[in-house]
């Protein structure tokens, strides 16, 4: 029935059938249009293209407005991550620069005390130096010392031997074991 209402339609708005005439006639052009208009307006009440239509856009707009509503909620997460994101540099940058500040003092006491090391090793090898010549000074005196006695002896050793006898000698060698024997006791 349906399609025999839309062949039916079609053959009267057709363009052999608009012809000039009285308005009310089957002749005339505008009223075939206005016809089929009408006709065409009816269908698509009947098949309710228009509440499809109102469906169709509805749905349309629930979408767009659910979308939307997403990218609002995720744009507001993006601006919290944003905040959190910036607040984690700001206390990774204070945190940084507190490293490079500890770092920095670390190493002026570092410096401070190798300086306070070396001045002390210095020191020690300077007192140790010192010591050194202290000891081959008197080392020096005193291989000095014993090779004067020693010359000394040898020559008051000669000077004895030519000026006195065996029994003189006798009694000054004994004389000198006894001082030197009371000087080692």
């Amino acid at each position: 029935m349906k399609r025999l209402i839309i062949v039916a339609a079609a053959l009267v708005a057709g363009p052999a059938a608009a012809a000039t005439g009285p308005f009310f006639s089957l002749a005339n052009t505008d009223f075939v249009v206005l016809l089929a208009f009408l006709l065409f307006v009816g269908i698509l009440v009947y098949f309710k293209v228009p509440r499809r239509l109102m469906d169709m856009l509805d749905k349309r707009s629930d979408s767009i407005r659910s979308d939307l509503d997403e990218a609002r909620a995720l744009r507001e997460e993006a601006q919290t991550l944003l905040a959190s994101y910036e607040r984690k540099q700001g206390e990774v940058q204070e945190q940084a620069d507190r490293i490079v500040k500890q770092a920095r003092e670390e190493a002026q006491v570092a410096a401070e005390r190798a300086k306070e090391e070396l001045g002390s090793t210095i020191e020690r090898r300077l007192r140790g130096a010192e010591e050194q010549i202290e000891s081959a000074r008197t080392a020096a005196v005193r291989e000095v010392r014993d090779r004067a006695i020693q010359v000394a002896v040898a020559a008051a050793a000669d000077v004895l031997a030519r000026q006195t006898g065996d029994a003189e000698a006798r009694r000054m060698i004994d004389e000198s074991i006894g001082t030197v024997s009371s000087r080692l006791n």
